[in-house]
């Protein structure tokens, strides 16, 4: 058994996918799985590329985006360590709907099709906590329609500093790419995402220096209004 195996089981082990499986199963997904290396900048792959298996990310970061025939963007979803796209259109047979780009130098596991079908097939369990993932995807993007139809900009930005998530005063944070990345995620412009962060902190609520977040004051932050 080859070192490159025994880490990717590693890493498929603490997936909460896979994290019930024994290491017979580990096994059988790892033999149906490879490395995908992607540089910061490099593309995974593209909108209408055929979906063939899911992606899990072990290091770096992956932004799901539409590009539009004028080179525009609009951030779908970031993708972090540990974290899972494409399970959907794996199972619909369809290509993929979006891009997706390496926003760091970063480290990606596919889990080809095919095995992962016979492993369903073997365990009931797998389909269940797989349908759970799903609907909470499913469950996030509903808020975010919710979100982009009836908050403001501001509360937009102020849900995502919070993050829905009790928060001490004094608390720090770093936003997780850049502005303009993030801007797009929250269906805001760049302009108009720094223009609200700069209102946030002349109010006395947050410290901005540079990517680095301080709440200053978390009660009055979560009741703001522009």
């Amino acid at each position: 058994m080859s070192t490159n195996k025994i880490r990717i089981q590693d890493f498929l082990s603490r997936v909460p996918l896979f994290n019930e499986l024994g290491a017979e199963e580990l096994d059988n997904i790892a033999l149906g799985t490879t490395e995908v290396q992607a540089a910061r900048g490099e593309i995974v792959f593209h909108r209408g590329d055929p979906c063939v298996g899911f992606h899990t990310v072990v290091y770096g970061q992956i932004k799901l985006m539409f590009v539009s025939p004028m080179g525009g963007e609009k951030v779908v979803r970031l993708i972090g360590p540990g974290d899972s796209f494409g399970e959907a259109l794996m199972f619909m047979d369809k290509t993929y709907i979006v891009t997706a780009q390496a926003l760091a130098d970063t480290l990606l596991l596919h889990v080809d099709k095919g095995v992962l079908y016979g492993e369903l097939d073997r365990r009931p369990g797998l389909a269940r906590k797989m349908l759970a993932g799903l609907s909470q995807r499913l469950h996030a993007l509903i808020s975010d329609v919710e979100a982009y139809s009836l908050r403001s900009g501001t509360e937009r930005v102020i849900g995502y500093l919070l993050k829905g998530e009790p928060c001490e005063d004094g608390q720090q944070l770093r936003l997780e790419t850049s502005k303009t990345v993030i801007a797009s995620r929250l269906n805001l412009t760049p302009e108009h995402f720094s223009r609200i962060l700069h209102d946030l902190n002349a109010n006395g609520l947050i410290k901005v220096k540079g990517r680095e977040i301080t709440i200053l004051d978390s009660d009055k932050l979560s009741a703001y209004q522009s």
